[in-house]
């Protein structure tokens, strides 16, 4: 069943009205009619409701509530990663398949060896693309939320904002002993916040590092191999989840 994004505003009284360009998605790229039946998904509070299209008009799709679903696929783990700015697409790779696994936002960060250079107009319109392509891929993967791609942070404003989370790793490929595997079973076992910083090609510079690791980050290592910037983020997220999603409930079980 195919799944679609609303405000809290665009539902009232058991009655979705969608619009904008999923409009043109659901009548000429999916040929959906009336009486077929989609997945809607409440953007402001991540709930999920079984629709059958009503009506349809060039400017919006109009849908009936049948029933609202439970369940969910998000996490109890929150992700968020702080990705040093790549070259060329490799950021549209990042967040297209961070968000399918699960990453809550994407925030770009300019460090000492960032090469991308952009000015302020440039990067609103590159955020503004990575934000479709997050909802794109959220939409894709049965997500119950679009992750959020931010405005770029610098080193300093990174630092001030570790307190906010459970942890924050840094992935460092001068840390030789300190592993992601300690850190993570240093953590307990429920709802926990975490933040993944990851450097540009050229790697953190280490007075940035030592930046970080004051301001309370964990210093990791990811092992003997030197990973792409972009595979990364990728791989972090994927080992987070299946060391800590929902542990607590298998264990229960």
């Amino acid at each position: 069943m195919k799944k679609f994004f609303v405000k809290e505003n665009q539902i009232n009284n058991n009655i979705v009205i969608i619009n904008g360009d999923d409009v043109n998605h659901i009548k000429n790229v999916l040929r959906l009619n009336i009486g077929d039946e989609i997945l809607v998904c409440n953007q402001d509070t991540s709930e999920n409701f079984v629709c059958s299209i009503s009506k349809i008009s060039k400017m919006d799709i109009i849908c009936s509530i049948l029933e609202k679903k439970s369940d969910t696929v998000e996490s109890n783990i929150k992700i968020d990663i702080y990705q040093g700015l790549p070259k060329a697409d490799k950021m549209e790779l990042i967040i297209q398949k961070g968000t399918e696994l699960g990453v809550n936002n994407f925030i770009p960060v300019k460090f000492k060896r960032t090469v991308v250079k952009f000015n302020e107009k440039d990067i609103l319109k590159k955020i503004e693309r990575w934000q479709k392509i997050a909802e794109v891929a959220a939409k894709q993967s049965g997500r119950d939320l679009v992750p959020e791609v931010k405005n770029v942070e610098n080193i300093k404003n990174v630092c001030h904002l570790i307190k906010e989370y459970d942890i924050v790793i840094v992935a460092y490929e001068g840390e030789q002993n300190n592993t992601l595997k300690n850190e993570l079973r240093n953590l307990e076992c429920n709802d926990l916040k975490i933040a993944v910083v990851i450097g540009p090609e050229g790697g953190i510079d280490e007075s940035e590092v030592n930046e970080l690791k004051d301001a309370g980050a964990k210093i990791v290592t990811l092992g003997k191999r030197i990973l792409r910037t972009e595979t990364v983020a990728l791989a972090i997220a994927a080992i987070i989840n299946y060391e800590l999603e929902n542990m607590e409930d298998s264990l229960s079980g």
